[in-house]
């Protein structure tokens, strides 16, 4: 029987992996934990495996004593001494317990106590293998679905692919073979201990740098990946060497190396983009394959207000605004796109209240803080509404209220509209004193005018904008 542990240890550390003193030091801790179970804490008692006789080995030790008060700490001289003559009083003395008297439930304490250290000691191999890991791609079977996501069997462990790391409308079945990039490794916990993504910017990283050697060597850089899972990507790329091209590179002879991926990706669309420390520049570049008329770049609030013919505005959008917020992820910058033809009518607006503001010696910026971004606005507004703009004075009123005459004639400010109201109205019908109504006014300069322009926000804090690395 003993024989038989020292095998079964043996044999457990070589298949598992696990350190051979480990297993020895879960077996004395679950026949301590049974110990206790049965004798209670009191006992004095040392659990100790024997190497040569391949066994567990429990000594309880008891004191030698004149009067015995308490049977299982105290032994008589008497008969202390008829075990070992030389004995005196107050030694202590060990005897051997047997392993088979502490009964069914101990036993049964004892191989959970065991179960629980091997499967601790597996998780720690699990982790130590595997923390150094993250960032890579592996390959495994799917094995079951719970309500987290799918279990994928990698061989020695498990992986889990959550339901948000999933390409949609992508469908698994049990027995299939399946790739995932490692997003996270845990040190401990039930249930799989590495967390796999199909979803991450930086899966489309590792699987270019593993289909193309440009990539792989750093001759090629990618520097910024944004996806729409399983629809379409854009991924910014640089050349380290003048004679090679990073867009052929990544692309290879007949489109070799980026079927590969795009075949791995179930179809997603993967437009590669050449990086440009120009901003504007990149943004052409990565608005593709939609052609810009002119960009005009705003740094402190990193907006970018793209100009595009009107023919091409569906193009820069792109579905559902998927091409403009790409970009706009890819980039960091938010991006306002504009036909030529809209564009011009805002401009011209700008002008006017450029002109406006010139008068009261104010920036024209005031006027937009406080949401006036059209004359028609200004004209309607009254007294009240005006005094919101910050800086505004009431001789900067009157002379604002004089240039609106001049520069809009045929609309009266508000107070002028009230007097006119008295007048008596001509028989043939003249022109009408009375204020635009809102339907006249010009539209704001948002971009987000329905079929005349676009709007995307840059991508949040923590996603792949493309940039250069240090």
């Amino acid at each position: 029987m003993s024989m038989e542990l020292k095998k079964a240890i043996d044999q457990i550390s070589k298949d598992r992996g696990i350190d051979r003193d480990l297993l020895v030091d879960t077996l004395e801790e679950a026949v301590r934990s049974s110990v206790a179970r049965k004798y209670g804490d009191h006992l004095d008692f040392e659990v100790g495996y024997n190497e040569e006789q391949g066994e567990i080995e429990v000594y309880q030790f008891k004191v030698v004593a004149e009067e015995v008060e308490d049977p299982d700490a105290e032994i008589t001289l008497e008969e202390a001494r008829a075990i070992d003559p030389n004995v005196q009083i107050d030694d202590e003395m060990g005897f051997k317990l047997k392993i088979e008297d502490l009964g069914r439930i101990a036993a049964q304490s004892a191989k959970q106590v065991i179960i629980q250290r091997m499967r601790d000691a597996e998780q720690e191999i699990i982790y130590e293998e595997y923390k150094d890991r993250k960032g890579e791609i592996v390959s495994g079977i799917i094995q079951r679905r719970d309500r987290s996501g799918w279990i994928i069997n990698l061989g020695r462990t498990e992986a889990l692919l959550p339901k948000e790391e999933q390409i949609p409308r992508e469908r698994y079945k049990r027995g299939d073979r399946v790739q995932a990039f490692i997003i996270e490794v845990l040190p401990q916990g039930r249930g799989p201990q590495i967390i796999v993504s199909r979803t991450h910017g930086d899966y489309m990283s590792a699987l270019f740098s593993r289909e193309v050697p440009e990539v792989a060597d750093g001759t090629v850089r990618i520097l910024g990946v944004s996806r729409d899972p399983g629809s379409r990507a854009k991924v910014a790329v640089m050349s380290k060497d003048r004679d090679v091209d990073p867009v052929g590179a990544c692309v290879g002879i007949r489109g070799s190396r980026i079927q590969n991926i795009v075949q791995e990706l179930r179809g997603e669309r993967i437009d590669i983009v050449v990086w440009s420390p120009d901003i504007a520049g990149f943004a052409r570049n990565a608005l593709s394959p939609a052609s810009v008329s002119r960009i005009i770049v705003d740094e402190e609030e990193k907006t970018l207000e793209v100009v595009v013919p009107d023919d091409q505005l569906n193009l820069a959008i792109g579905r559902k605004g998927q091409n403009v917020k790409l970009a706009a992820k890819l980039l960091g910058w938010k991006i306002d796109i504009f036909t030529e033809s809209r564009f011009g009518e805002l401009n011209a607006s700008r002008k006017e209240l450029e002109q406006l503001a010139s008068v009261a010696e104010m920036p024209v910026e005031k006027f937009l803080s406080a949401g006036f971004t059209s004359l028609e606005q200004m004209v309607e507004a009254d007294d009240e509404a005006l005094a919101t703009i910050e800086g505004m004075t009431a001789t900067r009123m009157g002379n604002i209220r004089l240039a609106l005459k001049l520069l809009a004639p045929a609309k009266a400010p508000a107070e002028e509209t009230d007097e006119a109201s008295d007048a008596e109205a001509e028989p043939d019908g003249g022109e009408s004193g009375t204020a635009a109504g809102p339907d006249d006014a010009s539209p704001d300069l948002t971009g987000e005018t329905g079929e005349t322009a676009g709007h995307a926000e840059p991508a949040a804090e923590g996603d792949d904008a493309a940039k250069p690395e240090e």
